[in-house]
């Protein structure tokens, strides 16, 4: 059985390379890994880190594609790949454009499909933009809809997906999560290699990043609901936290985005105990995340990783398609209000009866072994 897995930005490659493991080691099954190279710098970058490269590379990212020149391109080679494969099943994961474009090729060659985080909604077609649609599309044409969770799963459920096509087997997220940070343990010397990799400064490693240091927090954003007057109200509530909490750091990758820079770099750039540096690799950021106090950010994966280590994540977004883990408590929706937002941040920070509840909460999302349900799933017909 040929099982082609789609992937084209760094979350997929994250939560897809579990799958790829555990069907290599079926003996009746070849799968394919195939990269669009929609974001092909950070997906060759994370697939490394798990020992992974890509078996085909379609290469379709050039500079300042619009979406639907990408979605064009991205179906158009997709389509002519499967033309040519004699493939027997299409796996496709989350709500990117590779996915859409996959699933879309994949459904015009009669390729039964299966769709990895789906039942995923927020209830808003322009939040976040365009991935909610995105994902909306492509449930209907799979055969396979593999829902992370219950919640999930109803999702479908309301939109009248038949329940026969859909199983709930937590997210491969989880997977990945405990795979990296099992490579991650079994090195020495990675705090010293990471700051030298990262450019973090000698005085905020020392500082922050050693066993037993002062508390930092770790910040991402880059959702373009974010841009401009949001992403300002954030960096004003980063440097009022830095002001209340005199002990505390905040470290801050900061996404290549010019609209996400521009607004970051000058607002943020040499203020004191506030560390900016380039966007980190997977396996870096897994062992900041482990190691950070609680996290600030607008990203999907953060939501259901940071719960694995007992980090609480103020959600930075006004919606999210995780309701899980919110209705769980290990994440609190603040928008990019400042109020909001400090108000949460000092809860975390100044009532260690609070952060210690909310971070022994069990994660929602999973135990680990989804990629193993998907896979029993996937080539069982």
């Amino acid at each position: 059985m040929k099982i082609c897995l789609v992937v084209g930005t760094r979350p997929e490659a994250i939560k897809m390379a579990p799958i790829y493991r555990e069907l290599r080691g079926q003996p009746a099954v070849e799968p394919i890994l195939l990269s669009t190279g929609q974001h092909r710098e950070m997906l060759l970058q994370t697939l490394a880190a798990f020992g992974l490269q890509p078996d085909h590379d379609l290469g379709l990212m050039v500079p300042n594609q619009t979406l639907p020149e990408l979605t064009a391109r991205a179906i158009t080679a997709l389509s002519s790949y499967f033309s040519e494969s004699k493939l027997d099943r299409v796996l496709v994961q989350g709500d990117t454009t590779s996915v859409l474009a996959g699933a879309l090729a994949a459904f015009y060659h009669k390729i039964p499909i299966g769709h990895v985080e789906a039942g995923l909604r927020t209830g808003d077609i322009y939040s976040p933009y365009p991935e909610e649609m995105n994902r909306r599309l492509t449930t209907p044409l799979c055969r396979y809809n593999f829902a992370p969770t219950e919640w999930s799963k109803q999702n479908l459920v309301r939109e009248g997906i038949d329940p026969a096509t859909i199983h709930v087997t937590g997210n491969t997220v989880i997977d990945a999560l405990h795979w990296m940070n099992d490579i991650l343990s079994s090195r020495q010397g990675v705090a010293s290699e990471l700051c030298t990799r990262l450019n973090i400064s000698d005085a905020f490693r020392d500082r922050y990043l050693v066993d037993g240091g002062a508390p930092f927090l770790l910040v991402t954003a880059h959702r373009r609901e974010s841009h401009g007057a949001g992403m300002a109200e954030l960096c004003n509530a980063l440097q009022q936290l830095i002001v209340d909490y005199p002990e505390l750091g905040i470290l801050f990758p900061v996404h290549l985005n010019p609209a996400v820079r521009q607004t970051v770099l000058p607002a943020l750039g040499g203020v004191d105990r506030i560390e900016l540096i380039d966007p980190v690799g997977y396996e870096d950021f897994v062992w900041l995340m482990a190691r950070s106090h609680f996290i600030i950010s607008d990203s999907g994966g953060i939501q259901e990783e940071a719960p694995s280590f007992g980090k609480p994540v103020l959600v930075t977004r006004e919606t999210t398609e995780r309701p899980e883990g919110v209705h769980a408590g290990t994440c609190t929706l603040v928008g990019t209000d400042m109020n909001k937002i400090l108000s949460e941040a000092h809860q975390l920070l100044s009532d260690p009866a609070q952060y210690q509840q909310r971070s022994q909460l069990q994660n929602p999302y999973g135990d680990g072994t989804a990629a193993q349900k998907i896979t029993r799933i996937i080539s069982g017909e």
